[in-house]
C-alpha cells in the first residue's frame, strides 16, 4: 500500500551540519528506495540549500510551508502548532520529526508519529549548553518522546540514554543508524584531488579533523597532540566562535600555524577529495549521539583514531583505534603507530571500509520503512 509520508524539513532546508545532513540522507533514501510513496516536506522556508539539489528531479516529493500571512510572520508558531492543520489537509498517514520534535496537538489526530532522537548531550553535558537552551530541549524533547508512537535512536548509546533519562519503555524506541552522502563512497581521480589541494593551497601530506570547532569536540588536545608531532600537518574543516577563538590563539602561541589550516564552507565533492587523501581521520569528540565524520572516513579509505566509550564503537567498528579523548599523549601514540606500520594501516583501511557496508544507503532506508511499516 503506498503511503503518505511527512517529515519536519526545516534542517533539510537551512543546517548544513549533523541535523541538516541527517535530515537530507533521510529524505535521500526513502525517496530513491520506496519511490511509490507520496512524500511531503514541511518546511517554514522554502529556499533550496544546494545539498538538497536531488529533490528536484523526484517526481514523489512536495514542498509544504506557510500559506496565509499569519503563519509566514510566525513560522516557529506555525511549525510547533499551526502545521497540524496543513498535515491533515495533505492526509498525511506518518509524520517522521527528524530532529528531537512533533508538533503539539498531532498526537490527538489519526497521523501516526516517529521521532528521531539524535543524543541527549545537553543532559549528560549540561556545562556544554547555556541554561535556557538545556530547559527548552528537555522540554521539546522529553514532549516528543512520550507523544511519538516510535523513537528512532540513532545509537545504542542513544537508546540507552533515552530510557535512563525519560524513563521511556525500550520497546518504543528502535535504533537505526545513520549513514552518510553517497559522495564520500565513490573514489575520487587524482586531478580532482589535485585540484581541490591547488584551490586550498593544501598541505602534500596531512591528519584531518572534521567539526564543529566546539568544546565538546575536544581540538584542543589534537592540537596539543600537534605540537609533539613536528613532522606532521593538519587540516581542519569546520567552523566555530569563542572555542575557535582558544584553539586560534594556542595555534599562535606555539608557532603552529605553518602546519594546520580551517577550512569551511566546502562543498561536499571537496569535502570527499580532501577525506581521500588525508593520511587518516581524528576525532577526538568527548560525547556524539553518533559520528557521521567516522562514517565518511571509512567509506573513504583511511584509518580513524576516535574516543572511547560512547557510541564510538558503534560507528567505528572493531579496527579503528580508540583513545582517551583528553589525553594528547594517547592520540600522539595511536597517530604514530598507524603512521609507522604500513601492514597495520592497510588493515585498519580495509576492515574499517568493510565495516562501513553497514551503513549502506539502501540498508538504513529499509531498517526506516520497517519502522514505519510496524505503525
Amino acid at each position: 500500500c503506498i503511503m503518505r509520508i511527512g517529515f519536519d524539513a526545516k534542517r533539510a532546508f537551512s543546517n548544513y551540519t549533523g541535523l541538516g545532513n541527517y535530515s537530507r540522507d533521510t529524505i535521500r533514501v526513502l525517496t530513491t528506495f520506496f519511490s511509490e510513496n507520496k512524500y511531503f516536506l514541511f518546511t517554514p522556508k522554502k529556499t533550496l540549500n544546494p545539498r538538497l539539489n536531488f529533490i528536484k528531479s523526484q517526481k514523489n516529493l512536495n514542498i509544504i510551508s506557510p500559506n496565509n500571512l499569519f503563519n509566514k510572520l510566525f513560522p516557529s508558531y506555525w511549525r510547533t502548532k499551526k502545521i497540524v492543520n496543513d498535515i491533515r489537509f495533505n492526509k498525511i498517514d506518518i509524520y517522521h520529526g527528524l530532529s528531537h520534535e512533533l508538533p503539539i496537538g498531532i498526537e490527538k489526530t489519526d497521523v501516526k508519529t516517529v521521532v528521531t532522537i539524535h543524543d541527549l548531550i545537553y543532559l549528560r553535558y549540561p556545562e556544554f549548553f547555556t541554561k535556557f537552551d538545556r530547559k527548552i530541549y528537555d522540554k521539546k524533547f522529553r514532549s516528543a518522546c512520550n507523544r511519538a508512537d516510535k523513537i528512532i535512536a540513532i545509537s545504542k548509546q542513544t537508546k540507552k540514554d533515552i530510557i535512563d533519562f525519560f524513563n521511556i519503555h525500550e520497546n518504543k524506541i528502535e535504533v537505526v543508524y545513520q549513514g552518510c552522502n553517497e559522495v564520500f563512497k565513490s573514489t575520487k581521480n587524482a586531478d580532482d584531488i589535485s585540484n581541490v589541494k591547488n584551490k586550498f593551497k593544501l598541505f602534500e601530506n596531512y591528519l584531518l579533523y572534521v567539526g564543529s570547532i566546539e568544546k565538546r569536540k575536544n581540538l584542543l588536545t589534537l592540537l596539543e597532540s600537534l605540537k609533539n608531532l613536528p613532522n606532521k600537518n593538519l587540516i581542519i574543516i569546520g567552523e566555530g566562535t569563542s572555542y575557535k577563538k582558544e584553539c586560534l590563539d594556542f595555534i599562535k602561541k606555539n608557532k603552529l600555524e605553518n602546519r594546520t589550516k580551517i577550512l569551511s564552507g566546502l562543498n561536499l565533492f571537496e569535502m570527499a577529495c580532501i577525506y581521500q587523501d588525508a593520511e587518516m581521520l581524528i576525532y577526538p569528540s568527548i560525547f556524539e549521539g553518533f559520528g557521521i565524520p567516522i562514517v565518511e572516513a571509512l567509506f573513504s579509505k583511511i584509518p580513524v583514531i576516535t574516543s572511547r566509550d560512547g557510541c564510538f564503537k558503534e560507528a567505528g567498528g572493531e579496527n579503528s583505534i580508540y583513545i582517551n579523548p583528553l589525553s594528547s599523549k594517547e592520540i600522539t601514540n595511536a597517530i604514530n603507530k598507524i603512521s609507522n606500520d604500513e601492514n597495520f594501516k592497510k588493515k585498519m583501511i580495509e576492515k574499517g571500509y568493510n565495516f562501513a557496508q553497514n551503513f549502506t544507503d539502501k540498508k538504513i532506508a529499509n531498517n526506516l520503512m520497517k519502522v514505519y511499516k510496524s505503525l
